[in-house]
């Protein structure tokens, strides 16, 4: 079996030490680590009645989820819409409560379907399946096509991609670029598969989301070959000292942003499931404070809130304090 390995030295071994202080903080807890509340979220259902807007946009939908209109093409990227990311439907940490569900019926017809690699939190079997009759196309890294074979998706709906490899639809641009994490769904296939981030390159707007990453070198590479990028979708949630080569921390996240010269950013990889040991509000919090005292425009939309991405103002509340 193949593994794929990061461009830089990516320790993700934990001794002794780290595993006692992990146990400590799970029997300790942190304060607020869900929501005391539910959360509000803005109604969606996508809308295929007219035609894709020439206007671009982005929805987030909580965690890494997340839909783009761009110049005539309808896409979904990392769409997990299930209640636990995890391989059993009753074990796990649960999806934050929500006044509204997003869910795959709420779609009827997306070009393509992208994904950043093949954890839980990023590559949900439920949510795929009942996607698949909605889409053309699964654009993967390389080695979770199987995943999706195995789960009945046709082999002529998914095209696999290297770090670097460039695909066109239609005139929109896809590049599978770098980044800094691992694979694996079980105990015994860790980095089987790839990870990667993704460029999506439209003749007037540009894009870039981070997938999974701790911060490294890539960013700038990315940034020199396709910056500047008019949105980027940037991981800024569930990190930790003891995994902070595959996570970054929200300042981290600021500066990944100007790596790869990005101008309006969208923090993504919260706001649904606690997957780490600090507040659900500490990465929002972190991001939006690094963003401004580096004069950066940040935007944070509620769940289901469009952000046209050439807008003169964007989504700036701070909604998950009320």
């Amino acid at each position: 079996m193949k593994k794929y390995k990061n461009e830089i030295p990516t320790n993700m071994s934990m001794g002794y030490k780290s595993l006692l202080s992990m146990v400590k903080d799970s029997v300790r807890g942190v304060a607020d680590q869900r929501p005391s509340k539910v959360i509000a979220v803005e109604s969606f259902k996508q809308n295929i009645s007219l035609p894709p807007s020439d206007v671009s946009s982005v929805t987030w939908f909580g965690h890494s989820a997340f839909y783009v209109e761009i110049e005539g093409k309808r896409l979904l990227v990392d769409p997990m819409f299930g209640s636990r990311p995890s391989p059993f439907s009753w074990a796990g940490t649960k999806r934050y409560e929500r006044k509204v569900s997003i869910i795959p019926e709420h779609f009827s017809e997306v070009d393509a379907i992208i994904l950043s690699h093949d954890h839980y939190d990023h590559l949900d079997r439920d949510s795929i399946v009942q996607l698949q009759t909605k889409t053309k196309r699964f654009i993967v890294p390389q080695g979770v096509g199987r995943r999706l074979m195995k789960w009945g998706i046709p082999q002529e709906k998914v095209t696999e991609h290297d770090w670097w490899d460039e695909l066109q639809i239609d005139g929109l641009k896809l590049v599978c670029t770098p980044a800094r994490h691992f694979s694996g769904r079980g105990l015994f296939d860790r980095n089987s598969t790839l990870w990667c981030s993704w460029v999506i390159y439209g003749n007037e707007t540009k894009i870039f989301y981070s997938g999974d990453s701790g911060y490294g070198p890539h960013f700038k590479k990315i940034g020199e070959a396709y910056g500047p990028f008019d949105l980027t979708l940037l991981e800024c949630g569930q990190y930790d000292e003891r995994w902070s080569a595959i996570h970054m921390r929200p300042e981290e996240t600021v500066q990944a942003h100007l790596d790869v010269r990005g101008r309006v950013l969208i923090p993504v990889h919260w706001g649904a499931f606690t997957l780490a040991f600090h507040s659900w509000t500490d990465p929002v919090e972190r991001v939006t404070k690094a963003a401004i005292s580096h004069n950066i425009t940040i935007s944070t939309p509620q769940m289901g809130e469009s952000v046209l991405i050439h807008a003169n103002a964007y989504p700036s509340s701070a909604w998950w304090r009320y």
